[in-house]
């Protein structure tokens, strides 16, 4: 194993495999939390849901998506308790693991038809140890990123941990693309759908290989060296840091919301259901839908991008208010374009990248830069959890539920644009930190007491910096 130092690795290839392992592992596990969403939009009503009849069976598919979320927090509490205490790596390999195999199970289900009610309940349970895992996984794929980051550089680094949810949406639609074309109709009903949960367990091996050969934070070894982890993290956070907990998972949850329309699996299985179907779509080319989705993953993952990088220039907290009022712009004609055909599909989401992208790239960043060095782990995870459960649990079902009662997409905008509005208070309240400290050292200083009582931390000097950068 090399060599870390305190505030940061010593080699620019240690740097890289780092970057490599979290981008890998949040795309494979990001890939199987959509595979599942796009399959409950998809078929999983007809072959688990279909004796609750045609107005209930899509949206019980659909709550089966928001149901993992409930169980999110529990991930976060166990993965940031022993992130916290065991460090930083296990639990991403872990957690990794435990996605993988239950993802790949769901591929060999029996259908009610087989089975009977035993098949949805199955479902349900292996959709939970999902929820499980996806709430444990970012915080510490996020902790890797950002405490090996060099100073300056974070916003940078994290993007390509938020990365990993474009890249695993770009992952899932190009894979059911090409299954929807070699099973058409009724053989993908049959025997397509469960293909892509059986990639999932090549994927798994690819991504323990890279993540179990990557050093461990420099900031955990710092708090080992020092015997400072919190007997009990999870506690120490709602203390001390609650408050700043629920601003950042306000900060979340539009961008969730709005985000699971496409990586839920609610725009494409309204653009590609028949038009008589159960639900009734809008009857266009499904693998054209999947293309045109591909397209609005790409524009997604650029704008992640450009959101890191931004953020270390503009700070944290500019960058995202700039991105909620671009977010909002482009929520307002999606499914007006989503209802012209494939392309307007094409062009409602790439549009709906730009805004998503913007508001995702320097999450990574500003949730480590909130919380101290010694209940990190915890922290981060919760206020996603917390923030996903807010965000995006429910927000297909919620879609469905105003377009069956309303019949108008428009109700579903005006319900997006509502969590802009509450996460764009939430970045109003949460304090920008963009380049405080990250190390125990900090913590024990007591300044991260003084900021939290409300005096606003300012950007290292140069004196600062040139001490911070020789150790």
């Amino acid at each position: 194993m090399s060599q870390s130092t305190t505030h940061g690795i010593t080699s620019t290839k240690e740097r890289n495999k780092v970057l490599a392992a979290v981008v890998v592992g949040t795309t494979i596990e990001w890939y199987d939390f959509f595979i599942y969403a796009f399959m409950a939009n998809l078929v999983f009503a007809q072959l688990f849901f279909q004796p609750a009849g045609e107005g209930m069976m899509q949206i019980l598919s659909l709550i089966t998506i928001g149901i993992s979320f409930l169980f999110r927090p529990l991930g976060a509490f166990l993965a940031g308790h022993f992130g916290d205490k065991i460090g930083r790596r296990p639990m991403l390999v872990l957690t990794l693991l435990l996605m993988g195999i239950a993802t790949t199970l769901v591929g060999a289900l029996p259908t009610f038809e087989q089975a009977g009610f035993l098949a949805p309940v199955l479902l349900i349970l292996l959709r939970i140890l999902q929820g499980i895992s996806a709430g444990g996984e970012w915080g510490g794929a996020v902790l890797m990123a950002i405490e090996h980051a060099p100073q300056g550089r974070r916003g940078l680094y994290g993007s390509f941990v938020q990365a990993g949810v474009p890249l695993g949406m770009l992952l899932a639609t190009s894979i059911l693309a090409g299954i929807r074309a070699a099973f058409p109709g009724d053989a993908f009903l049959e025997v397509g759908w469960r293909i892509p949960f059986f990639v999932s367990i090549l994927l798994v091996v690819v991504g323990y290989v890279v993540r179990r050969s990557v050093d461990e934070s420099p900031v955990f070894q710092e708090i080992k060296q020092t015997a400072q982890q919190e007997s009990a993290p999870i506690v120490q956070v709602f203390r001390k840091y609650g408050l700043i907990v629920l601003f950042a998972a306000m900060v979340f949850m539009a961008n969730n919301a709005t985000g699971y329309m496409t990586t839920g699996g609610y725009v494409q299985g309204l653009a590609s259901r028949p038009v008589d179907g159960t639900p009734p779509g809008l009857g266009f080319d499904p693998v054209g839908v999947q293309l045109a989705t591909f397209a609005g993953s790409l524009s997604w993952l650029v704008f992640t991008f450009v959101a890191g990088a931004l953020s270390d220039r503009i700070g944290r907290k500019r960058l995202y208010i700039t991105g909620w009022i671009v977010l909002a712009v482009t929520i307002v004609p999606l499914f007006v374009l989503v209802e012209q055909g494939v392309w307007g599909v094409a062009l409602g989401t790439i549009l709906l990248g730009a805004g998503l992208g913007l508001t995702y790239g320097a999450q990574a960043a500003w949730y480590a830069e909130s919380f101290p060095a010694g209940v990190r782990y915890s922290g981060v995870s919760i206020a996603y959890a917390i923030g996903a459960i807010i965000g995006g649990a429910f927000a297909p079902t919620i879609a469905q539920a105003l377009l069956q009662a309303t019949g108008s997409t428009w109700s579903i905008v005006g319900y997006l644009l509502a969590t802009v509005v509450v996460s764009l208070i939430g970045t109003l309240l949460m304090k920008d930190r963009t380049g405080i400290p990250l190390s125990i050292e900090f913590e024990r200083s007591g300044r991260w007491e003084s900021w939290q009582k409300g005096d606003e931390f300012v950007e290292l000097s140069d004196v600062d910096r040139a001490a911070h950068a020789a150790k």
